[in-house]
């Protein structure tokens, strides 16, 4: 049966609030960064601090050649697309728009897992992401449930749907490394080689914004700042926790802490708001009611026994030892076949 410790309570809770800061600083940066720009320098930055620790995965002999292919889908699905979309995103949509959509990762995850994993949903599951979604739906609305058949769809809202669906099959892939020896290598190098080739994703989509004479880029002291701020936290500190975090409980599990970032979000916006006297202050006090919605859907996933949970939880101990720094099993330390 599945249980949740504080250290993976921890990881998965860390990275949903900087994921919620990513996402407000996407949203101030519309009209001086343009979004796939955003993206390109976000993981640019993120890869140079990286580079000192993490630059012996990319060594000839390095055993990441023999999974070029995951690491490339990797890069694409978790780095180079899905924050390129969200930023996309929040150019034209409006963040109860994002957020209600993206409220629906658990059930993406549970569609993907039992699609293309074999990870049948149990009704103990579904019922849990739809308490999770739930809680979304009473912070955005603010109690008024009927305010949310007034929401208008815009292009940016099929794009946050494609980001959430591509972070449902990354998050699968963690959890299934395959033949790949990634659980054992360093941290750093492990996240260096999904941002490296993110990066390159992220640059050849940034070709179409050129061509498209679409390009935006102010650099002041503010926007620097802000760069700084999710190239850090939203990117390594919150990529590193979350693949912890997906390794030992597993995907489906993992999507409902996601909800806690979209709480944080709602959270986000109405405090500034609220500040700007625009918003009720009923929004402050509904964050509450998500978070306890969410942990519920949560708990209702935990509490249900599958092979996908087992797995998941034989190999916790394994994975965080693993991920240790100085450890012997570097990608760089096995020749490549």
């Amino acid at each position: 049966m599945t249980s949740l410790t504080p250290r993976i309570i921890f990881y998965m809770v860390l990275p949903t609030i900087l994921w919620a800061g990513n996402a407000i600083v996407g949203r101030l940066a519309v009209g001086t960064i343009s979004p796939i720009m955003l993206n390109s320098i976000r993981w640019s930055l993120a890869a140079l601090i990286l580079l000192p620790l993490g630059w012996r995965v990319f060594k000839t002999n390095s055993v990441l050649w023999q999974n070029k292919i995951r690491f490339l889908l990797l890069g694409l699905l978790g780095v180079g697309s899905y924050n390129s979309l969200l930023y996309l995103s929040l150019e034209t949509s409006t963040p109860i728009n994002v957020t209600l959509i993206g409220g629906s990762m658990p059930m993406w995850m549970l569609l993907i897992g039992a699609l293309f994993y074999q990870q049948k949903a149990q009704a103990r599951q579904m019922f849990g992401a739809v308490i999770s979604l739930l809680g979304v739906v009473i912070v955005l609305s603010r109690g008024d449930l009927l305010s949310i058949l007034d929401v208008k769809l815009v292009i940016g809202d099929l794009f946050i749907l494609l980001a959430t669906i591509l972070w449902g099959f990354y998050s699968w892939m963690l959890s299934h490394p395959g033949k790949s020896t990634e659980r054992q290598w360093h941290w750093a190098e492990f996240l260096l080689a999904q941002v490296v080739f993110g990066v390159f994703w992220s640059i050849t989509f940034l070709s179409y914004e050129v061509a498209l004479d679409a390009v935006q880029l102010e650099i002041n002291v503010w926007t620097v700042l802000l760069l700084i701020y999710i190239a850090i936290g939203p990117s390594l500190i919150a990529y590193r926790c979350w693949g912890l975090g997906v390794s030992a409980v597993g995907p489906s599990l993992a999507a409902f802490f996601a909800n806690c970032f979209l709480g944080a979000l709602g959270f986000s916006w109405g405090a500034t708001l609220l500040a700007a006297g625009g918003a009720s202050s009923t929004i402050v006090t509904t964050v509450a009611p998500t978070c306890a919605l969410g942990r519920a859907g949560g708990l209702m996933l935990s509490l249900t026994r599958g092979t996908d949970s087992a797995f998941f939880l034989d190999n916790t101990s394994s994975v965080l030892s693993a991920n240790k720094s100085g450890s012997s099993n570097s990608p760089s330390h096995n020749k490549a076949k």
